[in-house]
């Protein structure tokens, strides 16, 4: 019997995805374990495997680019070698597939009849050609039932809308399911900034100098090791313990939040934590990310210093136990041994879940954080 390749499940709050494209031919011998295709959910674009042997068959009405596919719709078949085709050419969900695929035929979307499509004007055509969408998914606000332009371009800006959507159900979980308090302190960070001065000033500098947003998540990671309950999460109604620090990243884009994952921090060189720090921003910015790269993480770092904010209150990353706000980095006068001097100061805003750990743990971490700060070159 044919077997059904179905539009899955790549987050835990996934119900759609956008399809990009077939990776195999109608007709190609494929193996369980190679990719046959590649689907985009709202944060992610992920080429997905197969779980059969056999000849894959993609319907004549198969799934187009940018065609928005409920999870468990079945898009083509695995064939067993000799097998016949399935008679039914439709898209359906892979939970209603009849034992027989004779047994019914679902008509396609794509093959309304002409006299049924909605009408449309030439811009609004025009319109969704350069966007490369089917403008009669749009809905139409025309007088008459008319698809116009401004209406096309409403229906490309729906994928940024559920990215939204996303953003705001994660903190509003966060909002309910945990006891989030804000700690802030201003530190020193003189030395921090001297040290990255000192390698922007070499001439044989191997690699690119890392960001200050890098330097905090190496300097994090050194801190969560010596207080390692700031790097446990809420689950199953008790605090779980990770092996490894794994960071997380906000990572602001033109479609919204996003929070690639660093893993095992402690164990990079900091030219290995910058290379792949860098790549995982420039990806996230280009939605190239993995579901897979955007989970595990144990601890979030954010920052806002680049648009001159001093402290703010972040929102934790459930369940991650806290997440760190990184402050702008700015020159001000300072008291070092009793005198007054021109120094470097940055304000750091932790929020951590009370239910997973105290006022006091969590100040100590900001406590040895300040530390490592003062002496980034002993701890990088």
């Amino acid at each position: 019997m044919a077997i059904p390749i179905t539009i899955p499940r790549l987050g835990w709050n996934m119900e759609q995805g956008v399809f990009v494209g077939w990776l195999k031919a109608d007709g190609e011998t494929v193996r369980a374990g190679e990719t046959l295709f590649t689907l985009e959910s709202e944060k992610a674009t992920e080429d997905v495997e197969g779980f059969d042997d056999g000849i894959l068959h993609i319907p004549a009405n198969g799934p187009q680019k940018g065609d928005v596919l409920a999870v468990g719709t079945a898009i083509g078949f695995v064939l067993r070698p000799g097998e016949p085709l399935p008679t039914t050419n439709a898209l359906s969900p892979a939970t209603i597939l009849p034992e027989s695929p004779s047994d019914a035929t679902v008509a396609s979307p794509r093959e309304t009849p002409a006299r049924d499509r909605p009408a449309s004007s030439p811009r609004a055509r025009r319109a969704a050609a350069n966007l490369g969408i089917d403008w009669r998914d749009a809905k139409p606000s025309g007088r008459t039932g008319r698809i116009r332009e401004r209406d096309v371009l409403a229906l490309s800006a729906a994928p940024t809308d559920s990215i939204r959507r996303v953003i705001a159900d994660h903190m509003v979980t966060s909002h309910r399911s945990t006891a989030p308090v804000t700690l802030t302190t201003t530190t020193d960070a003189t030395a921090l900034v001297g040290l990255r001065a000192h390698w922007k000033a070499r001439v044989e500098q191997d690699g690119p100098v890392p960001s200050y947003t890098e330097l905090f998540v190496g300097l994090a990671a050194r801190a969560l090791q010596k207080h390692p309950v700031l790097n446990s999460r809420w689950e199953n109604d008790r605090i779980v313990s990770p092996q490894g620090i794994h960071i997380g990243i906000a990572v602001d884009t033109e479609a919204g939040l996003v929070v690639p994952v660093v893993r095992d921090v402690p164990r990079l060189s900091l030219s290995e934590l910058s290379s792949r720090t860098r790549d995982l921003i420039e990806r996230a910015k280009q939605r190239k990310l993995s579901t897979s790269e955007m989970q595990g993480g144990t601890f979030t770092v954010t920052s806002l210093g680049a648009f001159g904010i001093d402290a703010f209150t972040p929102i934790i990353h459930y369940p991650q136990c806290a997440i760190l706000g990184i402050g702008r980095i700015h020159r001000c006068p300072v008291v070092r041994d009793d005198r007054i001097v021109i120094g470097d100061r940055v304000t750091l805003s932790l929020t951590f879940d009370h239910r997973i750990t105290d006022g006091v743990p969590a100040a100590r971490f900001l406590q040895t954080l300040s530390q490592l700060l003062e002496h980034p070159r002993d701890a990088l």
